[in-house]
C-alpha cells in the first residue's frame, strides 16, 4: 500500500496495511452516481484498482454519463440495457460490459428483475462519473 490512505471516493473503505479480505456485504453502503443513477453498493479502493458490488432496482438505472477512468462490469444477477458510445449493448447474468475511458454510457436494468452486478475501475478517478446535460 502506497502513503495515500484516505479513497478517491467519498465514503469508501481503502484497504489498509494486512487488509486481504473484506466482506461486501458489511464494508459500505454509497451510491454508485449519486445524481444519475440508482445503482448502490459496496466500495473497495487500492492503489491501483478499486472494485464494487451493486445492486440497481428492475426497471432503473444509470443516465448517460462518463468518467475518465476505464470501467469493466460482470453481471451476476438480471440484464442491463443501454448504450455505451452510442452503441446498443444488452448483458445477461454471466456477461461482462468493457466501458472505456471518458465515453458516455448509460445502462439500466430490465423491469422483470433487480440486476446485481461487480464492477472493477482504475483508481486514477472515483467510482462516480459525470453526469451528461
Amino acid at each position: 500500500m502506497s502513503d495515500n490512505e484516505f479513497p478517491r471516493t467519498s465514503g469508501a473503505k481503502r484497504a489498509g496495511p494486512d487488509e486481504y479480505v473484506f466482506d461486501l456485504a458489511k464494508v459500505n453502503h454509497l451510491k454508485g452516481g449519486p445524481d444519475y443513477s440508482t445503482a448502490a453498493g459496496s466500495v473497495i479502493e487500492g492503489d491501483r484498482m478499486m472494485v464494487a458490488l451493486m445492486r440497481m432496482p428492475a426497471g432503473t438505472g444509470a443516465e448517460a454519463h462518463s468518467h475518465p477512468n476505464e470501467q469493466w462490469i460482470y453481471v451476476l444477477e438480471g440484464t442491463l440495457k443501454g448504450t455505451i458510445s452510442s452503441h446498443a449493448v444488452e448483458a445477461k447474468a454471466g456477461s461482462v460490459l468493457y466501458v472505456p475511458s471518458n465515453q458516455v454510457h448509460m445502462l439500466k436494468a430490465t423491469p422483470e428483475h433487480d440486476v446485481v452486478f461487480f464492477t472493477a475501475k482504475d483508481t486514477s478517478h472515483s467510482i462516480h462519473g459525470i453526469k451528461v446535460t
